[in-house]
């Protein structure tokens, strides 16, 4: 039997409106996501502005793009092992899994603002503690839409994970800006106080959450019984869908072209742009925040057009189109030498970014087979793996040859394997 005093509390039995006005507003009736929503928000925020503020930091003390890269890449480590946080999350629950993500974050930024206090924070302390962030931040997200699903009727679920894509949009206009002015103004100690601030009210939230005790289901009971055998499952499971992903053809050319844009295009366009800040506008962390801010801002106008006008026509060869305009783009980008003009082209790009993946996501979703979609969803996590790999070459490249010829040789690459994807999976991506 359920905990009728958490979650049948958490999920209201009546139908969601359909009103236009009322039904993006619809999952707050839901008691679950009246805690959720604020805390995935305050998350987000801090997730931002501790980006901002230790790339910023890395890269001040160091002078060197290289530690900048490398503290960017491993910030994404803990991806491998997101295919496989639902396992943990079925264990114990969805909701224990977040709350001890969030303490544990909370435990991480308090130790970093405790060093900035007293003056002592060094590089050397931030490596290593990026890399257990980037240990536990994939599991928070994947937890996220995980307790999404467990509190939402089907006809408030869209409303829900759209509201929760508004969290992350929200943060990188808001967060980065808030991040850049606190850490300009108060210094690295009183910043990071911040933090911890958002990092602990989102932990507090959190516990508010619907819990979904792990023996509700049948293979609830069976992960309790033989843990091991469900390990020896889950493998399997994934093998299989490996080996789907790499014969079916549309996906197999997707899966490419995602590890594609996350080597040549992300680091360019996200991850470097304090080494642009500081080093071609010659701008201080504030301006920062609004190169960050002005991208996300793109892209949550890309995000609308998207939503309001997207459709079956605009897949496949729409997509194509808009990543080739995305490597344009970064390429006129790596050519401005002023603030302003660069603010102009990272706007426009962040739309055209934007128009360009979530028409991936969706055409990935509509050429995968029902039975290997899950499977293949957590795979696509792991072509992130490219961003790292992108970001430490890019590191060299930038390092000997400066920024404008390190993009200008991202975009001819990027392009010319676009070009071929395209053409090799013609029947499937373009005609």
């Amino acid at each position: 039997m359920k905990d009728s005093s958490d979650l049948d509390t958490s999920i209201e039995s009546k139908p969601a409106p359909h009103h236009w006005w009322t039904a993006p507003l619809a999952p707050f009736a839901v008691r679950s996501f009246r805690f959720q929503w604020p805390a995935d928000l305050l998350m987000s925020w801090a997730f931002e502005m501790e980006n901002l503020i230790l790339g910023w930091f890395i890269l001040v003390e160091t002078d060197s793009v290289f530690y900048l890269t490398l503290y960017g890449a491993l910030l994404f480590v803990g991806t491998l092992l997101a295919p496989f946080s639902g396992v943990l999350g079925d264990r114990i629950g969805r909701r224990t899994t977040l709350c001890m993500t969030r303490g544990f974050l909370t435990l991480l930024a308090s130790i970093v603002m405790t060093l900035a206090l007293v003056g002592v924070l060094k590089p050397i302390h931030v490596l290593p503690i990026a890399l257990l962030i980037g240990l536990v931040r994939p599991s928070d997200l994947v937890m996220r839409n995980s307790l999404i699903g467990d509190t939402m009727t089907p006809a408030r679920l869209m409303s829900a994970l759209g509201l929760s894509r508004m969290t992350m949009d929200s943060a990188r206009i808001a967060g980065s800006l808030i991040g850049a002015s606190l850490f300009a103004t108060l210094g690295m100690g009183p910043a990071y106080v911040c933090i911890v601030v958002c990092y602990a009210l989102s932990f507090l939230l959190t516990l508010g959450v619907a819990h979904v005790p792990a023996s509700d289901t049948p293979e609830k009971v069976a992960i309790g019984a033989a843990p091991l055998g469900l390990i020896a499952r889950q493998w399997r499971d994934l093998r299989d869908g490996l080996s789907y992903a790499w014969t079916a053809p549309s996906v197999t050319g997707l899966m490419l072209l995602a590890f594609l844009l996350n080597f040549s295009a992300f680091p360019l366009s996200h991850q470097l742009l304090p080494h642009v800040a500081k080093n071609i506008y010659h701008i201080d962390a504030t301006g920062l925040g609004h190169l960050v801010s002005t991208f996300a801002t793109g892209a949550l106008i890309g995000s609308i057009i998207m939503t309001v006008v997207g459709g079956e026509r605009r897949s496949a060869r729409f997509m194509l189109i808009n990543v080739v305009l995305w490597y344009l783009l970064i390429l006129v980008f790596a050519q401005m030498e002023t603030k302003l003009t660069g603010l102009i082209v990272l706007f426009v790009m962040g739309i055209i970014h934007n128009l360009a993946m979530v028409t991936l996501s969706a055409v990935l979703l509509r050429d995968v087979e029902a039975r290997f979609r899950a499977r293949v969803m957590g795979i696509r996590m792991l072509v992130v793996y490219g961003l790292p790999v992108g970001l430490l070459i890019a590191g060299a490249l930038i390092d000997r040859y400066g920024y404008p010829i390190a993009a200008s040789l991202y975009v001819v690459f990027g392009i010319g394997v676009t070009a071929f994807i395209g053409y090799h999976w013609r029947r499937t991506l373009w005609n």
